[in-house]
């Protein structure tokens, strides 16, 4: 009856899309999540990562077999004390029991807006869930982890590759004219900076395309 009148599902009947938010806020939102790894004599160790949606710069909290509420605030409250929360108005996490009232406090002291995503929607979150993605499919998927320590050597040594390959592609990254907003504004423009991208990835990897930041 509602479709059939042009009313949509409330309670809100206009403004922004998901999409729309935060696309228009980005370079104010935060997002975290959890990601699994097995061990070769199958111990399940858990990796906490946030990611910043304007620039796509992961931070790698910490690895950990038993993600437990004090494990995982304290993550956070490291995150505020690195004072790598001053940009940041929201920060988008999953329903997991994992991140626990305190979590969520650390950041609202902060001035931060925590944004829980709908349940089993895991494209709420997708800019996280396609670092997890790349993450195995470039790397660990490749690797047999032994333990912790091993994950967290990994983890770093990835880290840096993919932020050596930034920093040359930043400098071949086209100029901005005054007035005119950001220079992709076409599809042979975004072609170009891609081609860009990979051209400079390719020179700081030897000659073998780093693909790390495809997400």
């Amino acid at each position: 009856m509602l479709l059939r009148h042009g009313l949509g599902p409330a309670p809100r009947r206009s403004g922004p899309t998901w999409s729309e938010f935060l696309a228009s806020q980005a370079h104010g939102i935060l997002a975290c999540d959890f990601f699994t790894v097995e061990t070769v004599v199958l111990k399940t160790l858990y990796v906490l990562f946030f990611i910043e949606l304007s620039t796509r710069r992961v931070h790698l909290a910490g690895v950990t077999a038993h993600p437990d509420s004090a494990w995982v605030t304290q993550q956070a409250r490291n995150l505020a004390i690195g004072e790598r929360l001053g940009d940041v108005g929201f920060l988008v996490r999953d329903r997991d029991a994992k991140f626990s009232g305190p979590f969520d406090e650390v950041f609202q002291s902060e001035g931060i807006r925590v944004i829980r995503t709908p349940i089993r929607a895991p494209r709420a979150n997708a800019f996280a869930e396609r670092f997890v993605r790349t993450v195995r499919s470039e790397c660990l998927d490749h690797i047999l982890i032994f333990g912790r320590r091993h994950l967290q050597r990994v983890l770093r040594h990835m880290s840096s590759t993919i932020a050596r390959s930034d920093r040359i592609a930043v400098s071949l990254w086209p100029p901005q004219f005054p007035g005119k907003g950001p220079y992709i504004e076409t599809p042979g423009q975004a072609r170009f900076v891609v081609a860009t991208y990979w051209a400079a990835s390719s020179m700081s990897t030897g000659g073998r395309h780093d693909r790390g930041r495809r997400f």
